[in-house]
């Protein structure tokens, strides 16, 4: 397997950031926080600041600093201590950060989110909106998933995906996702002294996914969380770059042109705001098509039709959001279904001529509209 390259010299980091500092870093692996670390990051972020760079931070560290408070040597496989872990850790966290940007007149703003204030179209639109009015007053948002009552992301979720969202929420240009690591490498340099550091690829390389590694017993998200983050990130339009948060001046380097670290470049079009929030959505159903309709998806742009869709899965309500798989299990796109799975049921693999007949009224001609898809 080669290992992808690209020219990083020409790369520009743009005036909107989302900068994601990894548990491992922020709480010397599970010994407190790293207070010298957040001040060395909080003096970089405040010179982007002055530099008329806007900046987001996604933090990790709640729960590990939770569990440092409260002398706890193994992370709880508890739902409950982990939400009350979190919850102490909170505290912690969010005075750390506040007190360090005080020392430079700045404010700070807690943003406690979660995949649930994303799949509402409203609630997205509100999220979007408040962080760039915290942005416009110059404020520095802290954001961070609501560990202390929400249980799906404690257990399966990380901050990797959850600043490629909140890049997406605010048009980003670019995605720092700072680690323990000197970025992605094509071996476990852990365990193999050869591996060689990947300086720069596309997002979309296919063999990226295969040199990823896993996370470390503190931090939830390993690389294959950062290439998939990366991915999300891409969607509208933000370049990714995997850097050792414990690299001097990392940040700084980086506004000006340097990359320390990997980069990894989005290459693609950018998804307009409401395709954004569809691809953010957890589906409620899969739709499985034939070949045909896979094609008139990927290569034609447009609806799909009941005829195309040969089996219905799962169950939703009319105007939920859908996923879209080939006979072979890959995903094709996401969309917000015109019918229930009972309806769907019933005239899949159907001409639209027969829904009427089918169903006994006269419902839409396309199962998910074009406008309301994203090919994934």
């Amino acid at each position: 397997m080669s290992t992808p390259s690209i020219d990083t010299s020409d790369f520009s980091a743009g005036t909107t950031w989302v900068i994601k500092i990894g548990s491992s870093l922020l709480t010397k692996n599970g010994s407190g926080l790293a207070l010298d670390l957040i001040e060395s990051w909080v003096e970089q972020i405040v010179a982007l600041h002055r530099a008329g760079i806007k900046v987001v931070i996604v933090s990790s560290g709640a729960v590990a600093e939770g569990m440092s408070r409260l002398n706890m040597t193994l992370r709880p496989s508890s739902i409950q201590l982990l939400q009350a872990a979190a919850a102490v850790g909170q505290m912690g966290l969010v005075q750390a950060y506040e007190s360090q940007f005080q020392k430079y007149g700045l404010h700070t703003a807690q943003i406690l989110l979660t995949h649930e204030d994303l799949k509402s179209r409203e609630r997205y639109i509100n999220a979007r909106g408040t962080l760039n009015s915290l942005l416009m007053l110059d404020v520095i948002p802290v954001v961070n998933e609501n560990d202390t009552v929400v249980t799906d992301e404690i257990r399966f979720g990380d901050n990797d995906s959850l600043a490629a969202l909140v890049a997406n929420l605010i048009d980003a240009e670019t995605l720092l996702l700072l680690t323990d690591q000197d970025g992605l490498f094509d071996a476990d340099p852990r365990s193999n002294p050869n591996a060689t550091l990947i300086t720069g690829s596309m997002v979309n390389n296919p063999d990226l996914l295969a040199m990823a590694g896993e996370g470390g017993e503190l931090g939830r998200g390993g690389m294959i969380t950062k290439l998939l983050a990366a991915k999300t990130a891409a969607r509208s339009g933000a370049n990714t770059v995997i850097a050792n948060g414990m690299a001097d001046n990392v940040i700084q380097q980086l506004q000006q042109g340097v990359v320390m670290g990997t980069l990894l470049l989005a290459g693609q079009e950018t998804l307009v705001s409401r395709k954004q929030w569809l691809a953010a959505l957890q589906p409620k159903g899969t739709l499985t098509l034939d070949d045909g309709a896979v094609r008139v998806l990927k290569k034609e742009g447009r609806s799909l039709l009941p005829v195309g869709v040969k089996s219905v899965k799962g169950k939703f309500t009319r105007g939920e959001l859908v996923a879209c798989i080939d006979v072979q299990g890959n995903h094709i796109a996401k969309g917000l279904i015109n019918y229930s799975t009972e309806e769907a049921t019933a005239i899949c693999g159907c001409s639209s001529s027969e829904i009427k007949r089918i169903l006994g009224y006269e419902g839409e001609q396309e199962l998910i509209h074009r406008d309301n898809m994203v090919i994934v």
